[in-house]
């Protein structure tokens, strides 16, 4: 039995942090109904490849993050569509929506309503940056405004935004835990709440150590692509004699000497410049040179596999045909037939 059986999740979100959030528990066992407007439903339907069938009612986007519900028409803004969508809700769990500043008042569902209807309902709600905003809000924009892409990037390359939706996933997992706390505390006192997450707060709160080296050093980050402000060597990408790119994760001086004596460079653990981590970040670009020199002369496969037998983190960068490739990989993809069509995603749940 999953742990989330018997409960009942309506999803009235679009796009990708709400959905996923409406994935994630009917992974667990929720049942789970997807509300969908009868002539627009969900735009990411139509966020298709050049590749994928114009003629399709789902798209590769739409599929990543809306697996194992039912999907039904409704209109809230029709008398019937409101009258079926309450009925759903006096017997609901969970209700999942992204609805912009001021819907929930017109439709006639604001959290009042809501709760007078269904006590033990949860309200999980997602907005772009907070309930009283009415920005419209879309991954790329908060990316630019809360200084994750002034990050990422290079020197060359100017500011570059992730390649996911990564502010609406980081919102869609305060939500859950917003929602599995809710379901918590309502089997303590019986009573349902409303909660909301916006991406902004789930963006700002996600810049971790970079935030606090602001907030404590006043230093700003500058884009140096994959590296490390803090660590070195880590991130600086290597090419081996049979043109495969590596990494490394130098974390600590143990593996530092681990790496040099893989390398056979074992001059330079007691390097003045190299002896400890900070040594190592200020002359990085030297460290550096020194490792790349002897990399490219080594096979990826052969050295990778000497590392890890020391424990030394590092890795191959690999594109995702060769991801899936690996065996792990290949037991987090998730099918499921919709409106005819085999569709796939990875997993939204990543515990065991």
């Amino acid at each position: 039995m999953k742990p989330l059986e018997g409960l009942t999740v309506v999803d009235a979100s679009t796009v990708l942090a709400g959905p996923s959030v409406g994935t994630f528990l009917a992974e667990l066992g929720a049942s789970v109904t997807k509300f969908e407007h009868p002539k627009y439903g969900d735009v990411t339907r139509s966020w298709k490849l050049k590749s994928e069938s114009s003629e399709s009612t789902v798209s590769a986007y739409f599929s990543s993050v809306n697996y194992l519900k039912d999907y039904k028409k409704l209109d809230l803004s029709s008398k019937v569509g409101l009258k079926l969508f309450l009925d759903e809700i006096r017997s609901a769990d969970i209700l999942v929506t992204n609805f912009k500043n001021g819907d929930a008042e017109k439709f006639g569902i604001d959290d009042d309503t809501l709760q007078g209807i269904n006590p033990r309902l949860i309200n999980a709600k997602i907005n772009g940056y907070g309930e009283d905003s009415d920005r419209v809000a879309y991954d790329l924009i908060l990316q630019a405004e809360s200084g994750f892409m002034s990050m990422n990037g290079t020197p060359e390359s100017g500011p570059v935004k992730m390649p996911v939706a990564f502010i609406d996933v980081l919102a869609a997992h305060h939500l859950k835990e917003g929602i599995l706390l809710a379901l918590y505390e309502r089997e303590k006192t019986g009573k349902g709440k409303s909660l909301s997450t916006s991406l902004y707060d789930a963006a700002v709160c996600s810049l971790v150590n970079q935030a606090t080296n602001y907030l404590m050093g006043g230093h700003i980050p500058e884009r140096i692509g994959s590296l490390h402000p803090n660590i070195a060597p880590y991130g600086e990408l290597f090419e081996t004699v049979d043109n495969s790119i590596i990494t490394f994760a130098i974390g600590s001086d143990t593996h530092f000497k681990k790496l040099c004596r893989v390398l056979e460079l074992t001059n330079l653990e007691e390097d003045g410049r190299f002896k400890t981590n900070q040594d190592r970040v200020i002359n990085r670009k030297e460290l550096f040179r020194c490792i790349n020199n002897k990399i490219k002369l080594l096979e990826c496969e052969a050295l990778l596999r000497e590392l890890e037998e020391l424990n030394v983190p590092a890795g191959k960068v690999k594109n995702l045909e060769e991801v899936f490739r690996d065996k792990e990989a290949q037991n987090l993809v998730r099918t499921e037939v919709i409106d005819g069509i085999e569709t796939k995603r990875t997993t939204s749940v990543a515990f065991k």
